[in-house]
């Protein structure tokens, strides 16, 4: 069974830095893709940003050029490093990964963007 193991949520205020990690139970190469999803109070589940096994990656338009997504492979994590953070990336951000028709999810961790 895949698990995934999110961390590095927290409050920071609007234009700080946040890094998430998501920790898997397995070997992230195995994975056709790992991703970073978020849910806003009251908004469905929105892509963020994914990172292939190619290692080519896509992101939402809201977070190009603030966001970047990458992987270490011998530590089987999956990292997004949030930049010039803005009150509207307020969410739960949750860790994806998918091997196959698969998808697997972890439990999310809390992004509050406030002042």
């Amino acid at each position: 069974q895949v698990q995934l193991v999110e961390s590095g949520g927290g409050l920071v205020q609007p234009g700080g830095s946040l890094r998430l990690s998501c920790a898997a139970s397995g070997r992230i190469l195995s994975f056709n893709l790992m991703g970073w999803y978020r849910q806003a109070p009251g908004k469905e589940r929105e892509l963020v940003a994914n990172i292939f096994s190619s290692s080519s990656t896509n992101y939402a338009d809201s977070v190009k050029g603030r966001f970047t997504i990458s992987r270490d492979n011998a530590k089987n994590t999956v990292y997004l490093q949030m930049n010039s953070l803005k009150p509207e990336d307020t969410a739960v951000y949750y860790c994806k990964a998918r091997r196959l028709s698969n998808d697997y999810w972890g439990q999310g961790t809390q992004v509050t963007v406030s002042s």
